[in-house]
């Protein structure tokens, strides 16, 4: 197998990541395509009580065990397989599931800090930046959140009081200055995922 193509996809938290990297991968046509949430790789805190996990920012940096998901990565760039972690958002640690994962030709990480990460940004072919205003990330947080997370309103409304939304514009916002291409997720957004799905096309080598 030639050596995957690897896409970043960066963007605020629910600004909508996973609605245009579908897509992409619809418009393009693609089947072959591993997808890997960079939410899985949060550090493992089993050792913490539930009390002070609670407190974990996973809106910094420092959050994330980027070293092993750049491991990884070269791993499937590579060829070979990994064993990948998965994250528990109801009890705040990484789960005891463990999910085995083939490389596919074609490699995309979606995370709110994936392009943060120099190291991971240099393995990186294409990124991407997936935007949308404060108001409705919070309101579609809000509503994933309590009906997937099983938050309550009071802890969602403290937590992005007190880091999303700092976090936001102190970590994540400055990373659209590494992507290839803006999405605008609060309007239209054909003429962008067209342009990406050419540029992967010819990448892939689908089209000269």
């Amino acid at each position: 197998m030639k050596k995957p193509l690897l896409i970043l996809v960066a963007g605020g938290s629910a600004s909508g990541k996973s609605t245009v990297v579908r897509e992409i991968l619809e418009k393009a046509g693609l089947e072959e395509v591993l997808i890997i949430k960079h939410d899985d790789y949060y550090l493992d805190q089993g050792d913490l009580p539930l009390e002070a996990r609670y407190l974990t920012n996973y809106d910094h940096p420092s959050s994330l065990d980027n070293q092993l998901l750049y491991l990884h990565l070269q791993a499937l760039l590579s060829g070979k397989s990994i064993e990948k972690p998965t994250y528990d958002f109801v009890m705040h640690t990484r789960s005891r599931v463990i999910e085995h994962v083939e490389p596919k030709p074609i490699i995309i990480v979606e995370g709110i800090l994936i392009l943060e990460n120099e190291k991971i940004r240099d393995l990186s072919d294409m990124n991407l930046f997936v935007e949308l205003d404060d108001d409705t990330r919070f309101i579609r947080r809000m509503l994933r959140d309590m009906r997937e997370r099983g938050r309550s309103l009071e802890s969602i409304i403290s937590q992005y009081e007190n880091t999303v939304k700092p976090m936001y514009h102190k970590h994540i916002k400055p990373t659209k200055r590494y992507a290839d291409v803006i999405i605008p997720n609060d309007r239209k957004h054909d003429i962008a995922v067209d342009l990406i799905v050419t540029k992967i096309k010819q990448i892939i080598g689908e089209i000269k």
